[in-house]
């Protein structure tokens, strides 16, 4: 139940130009043709551009975790979100995240490592390559998206700030900022939002520090500037605007965990076999496809099962769900 991926010299993998007829991938393809003649590989200008602007990323696309998948077009991914700081309905966050300001942006990093500190956001990321990744994104309302993120590998940040033998948690935390993010004004979830991975899950080569989507910066909706990516767990996971990273001994708290435990645990992990108590995990639906698209059967890890089900050997799937 595994979902194939290309291998570079594969001959049946879909080339980036193949896997999606959006406009915005054509055109980005030559401006990156163009910064990679110059020698520009890394994150370039992106960040210098007015507050709250999409801007072009130079970006290297990395084969070896993209699926072949076509990806959900640019409309999808930036108009159904879910990002509560900015409203519950899915239209919310790309119709009430204009007023957000996400540049200059910082992040505190903090706990049981031997680097800590404030760092801007350029410099956190300054000695990593930019990769796109195309992965396949499942949310636990039964919906999902094929989504081409750039980003750097989790693990890779990480490890520059060298945590001690401690460090067994990397618990993150995003901004509050109930003036420019209206949903920060309710109570409907204890602000600002928190969220954790076990250390050897946030140092698994899928795990991505998120800064653009198709080529670009992350749209406000989609939690600039900074987010996490993990696919192989439900979206909730995928904590959004982060300015926050601490190293801990003991697991952190999770928002949703926090807020309805009997429903949200902390792993997150996408399990067919584990439902939802208000409805069934075992079929998804992925957006795009119409409102009436047929569902397909759920994969288990959402089909990332070769590369991380070894993390969890041994542990009840139901009992830490």
């Amino acid at each position: 139940m595994l979902i194939r991926r290309p291998h570079p010299g594969d001959s049946a993998a879909i080339r980036p130009s193949e896997i999606t007829s959006e406009s915005v991938y054509l055109n980005r393809r030559t401006l990156l043709q163009a910064a990679l003649a110059a020698g520009v590989t890394g994150i370039g200008a992106g960040w210098a551009s007015e507050a709250g602007a999409v801007s072009e990323l130079n970006v290297q696309r990395n084969p070896k975790y993209s699926l072949s998948d076509a990806p959900n077009s640019y409309e999808d991914i930036t108009t159904y979100n879910n990002f509560y700081e900015f409203g519950l309905d899915k239209s919310d966050p790309s119709e009430n995240s204009g007023r957000f300001k996400p540049t200059p942006w910082t992040v505190t990093v903090s706990g049981e490592a031997e680097k800590t500190g404030k760092f801007a956001l350029e410099d956190l990321l300054k000695p990593h390559t930019i990769e796109e990744r195309v992965y396949r994104m499942r949310c636990v309302e039964a919906w999902s998206m094929v989504i081409p993120w750039d980003g750097v590998p989790l693990g890779d940040v990480l490890k520059q700030f060298q945590p001690t033998s401690k460090a067994k948690y990397v618990a993150f935390k995003t901004v509050l900022r109930p003036q420019e993010m209206p949903g920060q004004r309710s109570a409907v979830l204890d602000w600002p939002y928190v969220e954790g991975l076990r250390i050897d899950e946030a140092m698994n080569p899928l795990a991505l520090l998120a800064v653009g989507v198709y080529g670009k910066t992350l749209p406000n909706q989609n939690g600039a500037p900074l987010r996490l990516i993990t696919p192989w767990k439900y979206g909730f996971k995928g904590i959004k605007s982060i300015v926050e990273i601490r190293f801990t001994e003991r697991q952190p708290p999770s928002t949703w965990n926090i807020s309805a435990p009997h429903e949200y645990g902390f792993y997150a992990n996408v399990n067919p076999n584990v439902d939802h108590p208000r409805w069934s995990q075992a079929r998804e639906r992925k957006i795009g496809a119409g409102l009436f698209g047929s569902r397909v059967p759920t994969l288990m890890f959402n089909g990332y099962e070769k590369e991380v089900a070894s993390l969890y050997q041994g542990m009840d799937l139901k009992k830490y769900y």
